[in-house]
This record gives structure tokens, C-alpha cells and sequence, in this order.
């Protein structure tokens, strides 16, 4: 790519798409983006599903997972359907509009969960591949509650749908029921999700019921919307409902339009050839036949699969692929063997391939597309012009010129998601909306105002206010950069140790990002006007994203994802640039997981103490999801999020971001502070422990307790810990278990002996209202009541009496933005007798105690000397036992 061919990839808004891929570790996402990335042909049709094009980086390579989001632009000609209605700004949608992609791939491993999480920022639409063996994985449930929140809509791609063939040998009849249930799954789930956030969403009803109804039209996977694509990313083959309606059309193998013929695709209709009409297909009726998405759509595929595998078995091939052992039975090999057009089996190939067919060619006849071979001599050409003789090459030569999946993946995506602005205007308004001022001058307000218009309408226009967003820092190297400017090494620097760049990834919002000719204000995720902090300004260099290599270009418009130059000095893991001062950051985003892989890392040589503290510095930088901290005691900690992430950490540390060669030395990892507790061997250890006058210290007395209320607790066993957004807090009291009151819980009496203790440990849990009641038999009872859980080594789980009864809820806030909180002399009589409207919060707090436990508000007691005396008994039990 050169610059002129660069400046082609930036055309308007309207024409653009900004579109990530996420998926379970496995599932295909790697191989997908090479099929995209082959249709604009910059990797061979061989190469394309077994190169890894966008894994750049030789440890993904080696390990053959996606550890660093990668980025390219792609060009592609949009047939929309003569009926679709995107934007109004199109004269006749049924003509081709030449798109371009920004397509992201985006790893899959838990570890590297911060690269999806910024690529979700970037990116408008989110191609989610599922596995359609699989099916939902842990890692999938996390990744659509992920896109959800950062407001993105979805493609559903299923992924390795010839496995139900070659591996589970299901019939098409059988494939169709497993793909159908896979997808209304899938829809449960993004259903039990938007009802989850909705409860909890306050404000408008009419807003809310408004932006209910577009999230649920999103993130409804519907084969006749064309938002589900069936596909074999291996292969490089795929299809969606409409698509396979238009050819089921064009060939006249159904006289039905298309509008209509895809609502029978996808159900429970079968098509009766002789009369013509679509009747209704019973599951388990018995009757002949079978469903229309078996019989036009997967009947074809498991044809062409088995026609090939009896091909290579007649010329002595092993079929390498049915594991089932359905066409396992090869003659005897014969020398140089190779498949040919006219061997045996071929022929069930070329007769499938003429049924259904989804190519250019096919269903828009005035495209340049491949055409599919309709004899033997035109399929033997594609063969051998493309070395085509083992088993599965010539299944991806036949089934990428049958149903080719690139073009169906990226109509799915031009189709179904937004343009950039129509993703800022309609989808996505909180998460790509700039933060609100404290303490602004009027002046500064209106043209803040002006700045918040342009970024919502995603402007473009000459002398609008450029806006654009640095998500990430991506690690390159300058033989990477196509820039004959790019300024040269400082005198005295290394080429060889200095050879490496760190470019932001950035979203442009509004206006032209452009190089060189602008100093742009540099506004921090932390920024504050009020607070007096300074902007810096800077200038830069703007590159098109291309994989592993970045191209020059002098400007961005907005709607684009590029890379940025000379941002690394600011020492910001993310930043937003503005070419007005009156600007304010991006809102982004919080990034959920937290580091849990802890080593100490040190410089064998103190000469390269220095060297190695930028090298850090750097990581950091480029990689959200690492943190770097220095103790009182000079070491320096390199936390991760999990083991393979830290030892790619530590590798690109010393490969990448060291300023030379640095010898270290890494520590073992460094695991928090923990305890557990187990019962002792023998009464003698017992007694040796609390008889030794310098115990080891207990964990309840250092962190983590709650600041707020300090030590005074905890060295009462009371442990308080809040919730994300500070909206709940969870409170533990861990008190000494003695044996004979363990022993009671376990067989439900009264052991004798234990009387004291049953009252004491009741006491101390605050497991009585009353605290005249001293019986042990009550004592026990309410424990019992209380009893959520008991193990074998004589711990147990006490449920509090507040949590059973809903009273564990102390206010709440109103729709109105006042905080009800309850009253010491309410009355239980008179709880119901309060009006709506009489008490701002009170319905709110009496609706949260019942879905807690649909528990009544009960009177509100001396709380506080309640909590007093459990405190008390809490620390006699400590004092005494310990």
C-alpha cells in the first residue's frame, strides 16, 4: 500500500464501517479475518485460513493464539437487496456502494481481555463467532455482556457448521434442529441480559421503553434478518437466509420472491416441488420430507463434503474429512495420487454446487465475481491454476466459489450495522459522548457545546471541530512504518536497540486528524478543568492501519480508526485529542478484570536499573492491563492478569521496550496474603499454638478491612468490603467455631457441654432479636434456621438475620434523586399505610426489600447498641479462644 492507495481507504462516514471480532479462544476469529483479508487480495487463496495474516507477532504464531488486537482496512462492493433502506442519503440503495471495513481481530484468551475491551471501544459492530459444535462458552457469555455495554450491534456468525458432518455425522434434518436451538440459546441469553440492565435503568419510561425496543431489535439473532451467518471459516465458506433466498430466485428453483421466500427459509416449512407452495414441516410427524433450510441450504454442503471424500477414497486417499468413519474405506494407493475433475465422486460435486449457490455471479450477474464451475473441464481449470489435489484444498476451492464466505460476512456488516454517525446518533450515545464540565466559563461551555455537536453527528466537514480518541498504544517497528518523513534516530541512538515505535490507535470522532499541521490539546482520561491542570499540545503523524504495517496518510476524516505518532511522552494509557482547548475527554470505559499474576523484576546489572524502569514504563503504556509499582523497598512489581500473560509480558519487555539489551532477574510469582483454616492433628498442637506468646499475626487485623470503618472491626472478626459504583457493600463476621458447637450444628441437638458456647457464638452473629432469649435450645434453633452451609473441617456459613428478613437494605435512592433512609420509630402497622407519594424513596426501598427476599419492613430497633453487643460477645470470643 502507498499513500495515493491509502487516501482511497478514507471515504465518507456513510460509506464506512468500523467492525471487531470476539470469540471464545478457538472458535475461528483468526481464521474468519483471513478469508476478509484474502477477498481484497492481499494474501493468496492457499494461504488464506491457515496463515494467520493478522497474528503478526511470532509468539502468536508459535502458540497459534491472537494476543494483540490487530487492525486493517478492507474495500467492498455492497449489493444490498433491492428492498433495503439504509440511510437517506442514497439515491437508489439497490446499487453497489463501494465500503470500506475496519476490521479488528481481537484475542480470545482471558488474559488479554483488555485488547477486546478497547477494540469494543473503536469499533461500531461486533462479528461474534460461535462455535456450532461448541456452542455457548464461558468466555462467549462474557464477551455479549461486554459488547452490550459498550453499545455495539452484533453479527452472529456460527462458525464450523461442517463439523456436524464430518465429526458428529448428523443428517441435514438433524444439523438444521441443533443450528436452530443454538440460536434461539444465543437469544435467551441476550434477552435475560437487556431484562437484567432494564430493571436497574431509571429515568424517562417512554426513553427507557424507546431504548429497550432498539436493543432488543439489535441483539435479536434472526436468520431471516440476515444478521446470522452460517459459515466454515476453515474452508472459507459461507451464507446467510437472504442471500440464499435471492440465488434460490435468480436459478428459479423457487418461483417466490425474495422478501418472501426468506421468511420459509429458516422454520419448521417444507417445500412441495410439484405443487409449488410451502407447507408446514413437523419435527416429529413422520411424514416424508424434510425443512427447507435442510434441504436447500446444508443438503448441498454434506453432498459436495461426501463426493470429495469418496473422490479421495477411490484414488487411495485416507479421507482426512469424516473422523466418523463414514468414508474411511480407500482403495489401494497408487503413486503421485491426486483428485481430479473426473474422478469418481466429482461428479455429485458438480451437480451440487449448481443448487444454491450464493456467488456475485449468481445473484447479482452484473458483478465481477468468481464464477461457479458448471462441468468438470471448467472445475479441472480452477484446479489446477490454483495447485488444487489433495482433499481439503479442493473443498476450499470449490466451497469459496460456491458460497463464498467473505462476501457474505461483509454484506452481513454493511447491511445489519451502522455507519459511524449513525452508531454515534442512535446506538452508542453514552459511550462515545465526552464528559461533562465542573466549573466552566460560559465562553468555554458554548464551545464545548459546538465540540459535543460535532462528535454526535460525527461531522467531517472542513473547519469542524477535530475529535479523536486514543484507546490503546500498539508496539511496531520503524521497517513497519511506510513513512519517507518519519524523523530520523537522535545522534548517538542504537539502531539496532532503538528500532521500535509505540503508536496510539485512535478513533477520530470528528472533523480531519491531520499530520503535522495542527498542535492538538492532549486531554487525559483524568482531566479537570477546575482543578487548574495544564493541556499539553502536540503534533503528530497519522497512519493507516494495514496489519502489521502502517501507511502514511495527511489526513483522517472522521468515522476511521488510525494510527498516531509521537504520543509516547505523555505517559497516558489513553487520551483524547482536540484541536480546541475548550474540549473535554471521552467518558471511556473502566476496565472490569484486575491483575492477579504479581513478580518482582530487577536488573542483574544496577547499570541497566534505568533501562529496565522505561522499558516498564513502556510495557505499561502499551498494555492496559499490566500494572507497574515500585515499593519502599526498591522492588519493582510487573502485575498481570494471568500466567501466559505475563510471560509475553516479560518477553516483549525484554525483546521490545528495553532501550538495550538488560539481563533481569524474575521473581517466583507473588501471591497475596491468604489464610484458611483445617482442624489440628492433635489437642497437644491446639494447645501449643495459643499457649505461644508471639502468635502469627491475624489476617483480620491487616488489610483488607474496610477504611471506613478501620481496625475498630476488624479486630472483631468484622470484614467489610463495597461493591463497583459503591451501590452495596457486603459485610462478613468470622468468629472462633468451637468443636462442641460445631459438633451441635452437625447432628442438630444440644451436645452436652456446649451450652455456654451455643449462646455465646449466637450472640455474636447476631442471630437474636431478643436478647433475653438465653435458652440453648433456642440458641440452637435460630443457628440451625440460620445455617447455610457446614464443611468437614469444621467451618460454617451463618446467614444474617437482616439478609433473611430484607432489612439489610438502609436506603435507598429515589427516581427524584432522594435517598430515603428508615425512620428508628416506624412502625410495622404502619408501613402499608403510607401513600405513594407521600415519602420520596419509599416505594423504591420497600420494592428492593422484596426482591431480596419478599420480606416486609419490619421495626427498626436500637440498631445501634444491637451492633454494639454483637461486637462485644465478638471480641470476648476472640479474647478468649485465641
Amino acid at each position: 500500500y502507498h499513500t495515493n492507495k491509502a487516501e482511497a481507504m478514507l471515504p465518507h462516514p456513510e460509506s464506512t464501517r468500523l467492525v471487531t471480532i470476539i470469540a471464545h479462544v478457538d472458535h475461528g476469529k483468526t481464521t474468519l479475518a483471513d478469508n476478509l483479508v484474502e477477498s481484497n487480495g492481499i494474501i493468496s487463496e492457499r494461504l488464506a485460513g491457515t496463515l494467520r495474516y493478522l497474528d503478526s507477532d511470532a509468539e502468536e504464531q508459535r502458540r497459534g493464539i491472537t494476543m494483540r488486537a490487530s487492525a486493517i482496512g478492507l474495500r467492498h462492493l455492497y449489493n444490498p437487496p433491492k428492498l433495503a433502506q439504509k440511510g437517506n442519503q442514497v439515491s437508489n440503495p439497490s446499487e453497489p456502494r463501494q465500503m470500506v471495513v475496519h476490521l479488528i481481530d481481537s484475542p480470545g484468551h482471558v488474559d488479554f481481555s483488555a485488547e477486546v475491551t478497547s477494540s469494543l471501544l473503536l469499533c461500531d459492530s461486533a462479528i461474534l463467532v460461535v462455535d456450532a459444535v461448541e456452542g455457548l462458552c464461558a468466555r462467549t457469555h462474557s464477551l455479549v455482556r461486554e459488547a452490550y455495554m459498550h453499545q455495539l450491534v452484533p453479527v452472529l456468525v456460527i462458525n464450523k457448521v461442517d463439523r456436524l458432518c464430518t465429526e458428529l455425522g448428523l443428517d441435514p434434518t438433524e444439523s438444521y434442529v441443533r443450528l436452530r436451538e443454538l440460536i434461539e440459546s444465543m437469544n435467551a441469553v441476550c434477552a435475560s441480559m437487556i431484562n437484567s440492565a432494564t430493571l436497574g435503568r431509571g429515568g424517562d419510561p417512554v426513553a427507557c421503553d424507546e431504548r429497550r425496543e432498539v436493543e432488543e431489535m439489535a441483539w435479536n439473532f434472526d436468520p431471516v434478518r440476515g444478521n446470522v451467518v452460517f459459515a466454515s471459516a476453515l474452508h472459507g465458506w459461507g451464507f446467510t437466509v437472504p442471500t440464499l433466498a435471492r440465488s434460490l430466485f435468480k436459478t428459479k428453483t423457487i418461483p417466490m420472491k425474495p422478501p418472501m421466500l426468506r421468511q420459509y427459509l429458516f422454520g419448521d416449512f417444507k417445500y412441495n416441488g410439484e405443487s409449488g407452495k410451502v407447507l408446514k414441516w413437523k419435527p416429529s410427524g413422520g411424514g416424508s420430507g424434510e425443512p427447507m433450510f435442510a434441504e436447500f441450504a446444508l443438503a448441498p454442503l454434506w453432498e459436495i463434503y461426501e463426493g470429495i471424500s469418496q473422490a479421495a477414497s477411490s484414488v487411495g486417499m485416507k479421507s482426512e474429512l469424516f473422523n466418523n468413519g463414514m468414508q474411511n474405506s480407500a482403495n489401494k494407493k497408487t503413486e503421485h495420487a491426486k483428485i481430479v475433475a473426473t474422478t469418481s465422486g466429482m461428479t455429485r460435486v458438480i451437480t451440487s454446487i449448481q443448487l444454491g449457490s450464493t456467488a456475485l455471479s449468481v445473484i447479482s450477474p452484473q458483478s465481477n465475481g468468481n464464477s461457479v464451475p458448471k462441468n468438470s473441464y471448467e472445475l479441472q481449470q480452477i484446479l489446477s491454476r490454483i495447485g488444487a489435489g489433495s482433499e481439503s484444498s479442493i473443498v476450499s476451492a470449490v466451497m469459496r466459489r460456491y458460497r463464498p464466505l467473505s462476501d457474505s460476512v461483509l454484506d452481513a456488516v454493511c447491511e445489519t450495522g451502522p455507519s459511524p454517525a449513525d452508531a454515534i446518533k442512535n446506538y452508542r450515545t453514552k459511550t462515545l459522548a465526552l464528559q461533562s464540565p465542573v466549573g466552566e466559563s460560559r465562553v468555554a461551555l458554548d464551545e464545548l457545546e459546538r465540540i459535543q455537536q460535532a462528535v454526535r453527528e460525527c461531522d467531517s466537514r472542513e473547519g469542524a471541530p477535530t475529535v479523536a480518541h486514543v484507546c490503546k498504544f500498539a508496539p511496531t517497528t520503524r521497517a513497519s512504518v511506510n513513512d519517507p518523513e518519519l524523523p530520523a534516530l537522535q545522534s548517538g541512538e542504537d539502531p539496532s536497540t532503538n528500532n521500535n515505535m509505540l503508536l496510539g490507535i485512535a478513533r477520530v470522532l470528528s472533523g480531519n486528524l491531520r499530520t503535522e499541521d495542527v498542535d492538538y490539546h492532549m486531554f487525559g482520561p483524568r482531566y479537570c478543568e477546575s482543578e487548574g491542570h495544564g493541556v499539553p499540545t502536540q503534533r503528530i503523524r497519522c497512519y493507516l492501519l494495514m496489519g502489521a504495517e502502517f501507511v502514511k496518510v495527511d489526513s483522517v476524516p472522521a468515522g476511521h480508526i488510525c494510527a498516531i505518532y509521537n504520543l509516547e511522552e505523555l505517559h497516558l494509557k489513553t487520551v483524547t485529542l482536540c484541536d480546541r482547548r475548550n474540549c473535554m475527554p471521552l467518558r471511556g470505559f473502566e476496565f472490569g478484570l484486575q491483575p492477579l499474576v504479581k513478580v518482582n523484576v530487577e536488573a542483574v546489572s544496577a547499570a541497566d536499573t534505568h533501562a529496565l524502569e522505561r522499558g516498564l514504563l513502556k510495557l505499561s503504556l502499551a498494555d492496559s492491563s499490566v500494572e507497574v509499582t515500585a515499593t519502599a523497598k526498591g522492588e519493582r512489581i510487573l502485575a498481570c492478569l494471568g500466567e501466559i500473560h505475563l510471560e509475553q509480558a516479560i518477553l516483549e519487555l525484554q525483546n521490545t521496550y528495553c532501550e538495550r539489551v538488560v539481563k533481569m532477574r524474575v521473581s517466583d510469582p507473588i501471591t497475596a496474603f491468604c489464610e484458611t483454616t483445617d482442624w489440628f492433628t492433635n489437642e497437644g498442637d491446639f494447645e501449643s499454638f495459643l499457649d505461644d506468646k508471639r502468635p502469627p499475626l491475624r489476617q483480620a487485623t491487616i488489610p483488607p478491612y474496610c477504611d471506613e470503618e478501620g481496625l475498630a472491626y476488624a479486630n472483631r472478626g468484622r470484614c467489610r468490603t463495597l461493591l463497583s459504583g459503591r451501590g452495596a457493600a457486603i459485610s462478613m463476621r468470622a468468629i472462633p467455631l468451637p468443636r462442641k458447637v460445631y459438633d451441635c450444628l452437625r447432628n442438630k441437638h444440644v451436645v452436652e457441654g456446649s451450652e455456654d458456647e451455643l449462646i455465646a457464638v449466637a450472640k455474636a452473629l447476631r442471630c437474636f432479636e431478643d436478647e433475653s432469649l438465653t435458652q440453648p435450645e433456642s440458641a440452637l434453633g435460630v443457628l440451625l434456621k440460620s445455617l447455610d452451609d457446614i464443611d468437614d473441617n469444621g467451618n460454617a456459613l451463618i446467614e444474617c438475620s437482616l439478609l433473611s428478613t430484607g432489612y439489610s437494605v438502609k436506603s435507598v435512592k429515589s427516581t427524584n434523586g432522594e435517598v430515603y433512609m428508615t425512620r428508628k420509630d416506624q412502625k410495622k402497622e404502619n408501613d402499608d399505610d403510607f401513600k405513594e407519594n407521600s415519602i420520596e424513596g419509599l416505594q423504591e426501598y420497600q420494592s428492593t426489600r422484596k426482591m431480596i427476599r419478599k420480606g416486609l419492613i419490619i421495626a427498626n430497633d436500637d440498631h445501634d447498641a444491637v451492633s454494639f453487643s454483637a461486637d462485644s460477645v465478638a471480641l470476648e470470643k476472640w479474647s478468649h479462644d485465641m
